[in-house]
């Protein structure tokens, strides 16, 4: 009897464990492009840093430098272009070509570790400006769409009018 039951245990304890690592293949593929807290990790920089500007922006060769660090260091997850992958989302937004460069930089520095955005602040700081000055030179080319407001659940028709 205590066969059967350690089998037992064995068997529920390997279904779970073959749960979770489905689910945990399904997170890693999710496409981050339409997801809108994506995003949402820009409004949380702090006045301070949003305040900063870049002092590389009339740089002539910060675009072209940052362009070279975002081939070597960020396409991987945001793509070539940085139209957003398996792993990153797109930079081609609104919200990341209207946020300030301070709030760019600030997120560069912080990274968002839970989405698995690294930490770039061992990136000397010219590095890291450069790289927002290579972003902000991208532009929009998407817009992302906007939110579907959840249905209002209605009532069925009452019978006594």
């Amino acid at each position: 009897m205590k066969k059967e039951g350690a089998f037992l245990v064995a068997v529920v304890v390997s279904f779970a464990g073959s749960l979770v690592l489905a689910g945990q293949d399904k997170v890693r593929s999710y496409k981050y492009h339409w997801d809108s807290l994506v995003y949402a990790e820009l409004g949380k920089a702090p006045a301070k840093a949003r305040a900063k500007r870049n002092p590389l922006q009339t740089d002539p060769e910060a675009v072209a430098a940052g362009r070279n660090l975002f081939e070597q260091h960020c396409t991987e997850c945001h793509g070539d272009l940085a139209e957003g992958g398996r792993k990153g989302p797109s930079l081609l937004m609104s919200q990341i070509h209207d946020a300030e460069p301070g709030t760019l930089f600030w997120l560069l520095t912080n990274g968002v570790v839970w989405r698995g955005m690294p930490v770039w602040s061992k990136l000397p700081e010219p590095q890291r400006w450069q790289l927002v000055a290579y972003l902000k030179s991208l532009g929009v080319t998407k817009q992302a769409p906007a939110a579907k407001p959840e249905a209002a659940p209605t009532a069925p028709p009452s019978p006594h009018r």
